[in-house]
């Protein structure tokens, strides 16, 4: 028993010593190229230009890693026409610009040498929406309840990144997996891509 004990605690602090090895703290900002999708495809939109700035941590080992962030950022849409309840397409304006707060959880595996190299990564994120501001015209205001939204959603985030010494760029894509609309008449899912500079301080 004994020996099974020491056998598991010299493996542990191996893992932890190897994992230490493959540490980074940084910092990061970017911009993303959003669109809140009406996944009953209701309205005519157009994608919103916004920013995100952060930080973010990688702890890996092997050519694999875990990368926490968290980031406040700016996301939407323009609403150009869209489908009231009767089937017609009304002509409108409207515009939803959320500020929110992310923390993306990513794993990933890492391709090349020491401090060069490719990688890709996957994983969640949770959104908490710290401000929101809409604009609405009278035509959407009469038929809908655009400006109903939850304060947390849940969405999904991949993509490929690449690292050259304390450098470290990322592309990637989110999809929304929840329903930004508190409205049970439209289903919103917030869609956009991220390219992101950082710099790793340790």
């Amino acid at each position: 028993m004994k020996k099974i004990i020491l056998l598991a605690a010299i493996l542990l602090t191996s893992a932890y010593t190897a994992m230490a090895q493959h540490f980074a703290l940084g910092i990061k900002g970017g911009i993303n190229y959003s669109t809140l999708k009406t996944v009953d495809d209701l309205t005519n939109q157009n994608s919103m230009l916004g920013y995100q700035a952060g930080v973010f941590t990688r702890l890996g080992a092997l050519g694999l890693y875990v990368q926490p962030e968290l980031y406040l950022g700016t996301k939407g849409t323009e609403f150009t026409s869209f489908e009231d309840p009767a089937g017609n397409e009304v002509e409108a304006k409207g515009k939803v610009k959320f500020t929110t707060l992310d923390l993306p959880v990513l794993l990933g595996v890492k391709l090349g040498p020491g401090k060069t190299n490719f990688r890709l990564m996957a994983g969640p994120v949770v959104s908490f929406i710290v401000d929101e501001n809409t604009t609405f015209d009278d035509a959407y205001n009469e038929v809908s309840d655009f400006d109903n939204y939850k304060d947390q959603t849940i969405g999904g985030q991949v993509g490929a990144g690449f690292d050259l010494g304390s450098l470290t760029v990322d592309l990637r894509y989110e999809a929304g997996l929840s329903n930004v609309s508190q409205s049970e008449k439209y289903n919103q899912k917030q869609n956009l891509f991220h390219l992101s500079l950082g710099f790793k301080l340790l």
